[in-house]
């Protein structure tokens, strides 16, 4: 174990901080974070440190005259290739052989670096996946390339909205809206059949289904804070999906679009 008499200690806690963050607004579990920055810590001699971890800030502090500090979270998406490169760079400072100054280096390129995969991988993914619910939602082969179109709608404007207006759940509730519009649209002009399976499949990909995970594991390990408030969050997110197809299954039902 390095001491940690070689290293100030504002290094070791920007590096505990930095990997906590990335892990965060990556989709991590809270107990997940807490861990990496306690075992980061460890490896460079302090031995007694302390994490406070919520989806929105981390709070990091170790025993002796250094006072604690704060992090905030803004952003949160679901990136697990980041988490896992933290991890791997969390078993190399375990092992002796990076320096702070290093990790932060490498800690820092993993969070400016890109998406393991492009926006046009994950919108065929999100297109490909949501025909295969609407499937398995027992729809029919028919409706798969309508399913398809409007999955890809629905996790572009959700793309979209993100960047465009800084206002949380709008985002969803527009991008389920348009896929409600685009399956009805397909539907009254013949080209699907089923409303009900194509919308369902289409929205999958915008269900926060990492989210609800997290949640329940915070919860059962004891993160009561991080638990609800992720969970809040899962719960909103899926309200304003089901606002926006409700939306347009009232116009449906009024006969608006027949």
């Amino acid at each position: 174990m390095n001491n940690t008499l070689q290293y100030s200690s504002y290094d070791i806690i920007e590096v505990c901080l930095l990997a906590g963050k990335v892990m965060l607004q990556s989709g991590a579990e809270t107990y997940r974070v807490e861990d990496t920055m306690s075992r980061i810590a460890a490896a460079y001699g302090i031995l007694h440190s302390h994490s406070y971890v919520t989806p929105t800030g981390i709070i990091f502090s170790m025993d002796g005259t250094e006072p604690a500090k704060l992090i905030r979270i803004v952003e949160r998406t679901t990136d697990l290739h980041k988490v896992v490169e933290v991890n791997n760079i969390s078993r190399r400072i375990s092992a002796g052989e990076l320096s702070p100054r290093q990790a932060t280096e490498q800690l820092r390129q993993v969070e400016n670096g890109p998406p393991a995969y492009s926006r046009w991988v994950q919108l065929f993914s999100a297109a490909a996946a949501s025909g295969c619910f609407m499937i398995m939602f027992q729809g029919i082969w028919p409706d798969f390339p309508a399913a398809f179109i409007c999955g890809a709608i629905g996790f572009a404007a959700v793309q979209y909205f993100h960047r465009l207006v800084q206002v949380r759940f709008f985002a969803e509730f527009s991008a389920a809206f348009l896929v409600g519009l685009a399956a009805s649209l397909f539907v009254t002009i013949g080209f699907g059949h089923q409303l009900d399976t194509i919308v369902i499949g289409s929205v999958m990909p915008l269900v926060p289904g990492l989210l609800i995970t997290n949640a329940i594991r915070d919860l059962m390990a004891g993160h009561l804070v991080s638990g609800l408030s992720k969970g809040a969050d899962a719960f909103l997110t899926s309200f304003a999906i089901g606002a926006g197809v409700a939306v347009i299954f009232s116009i449906w039902w009024s006969g608006g679009m027949l």
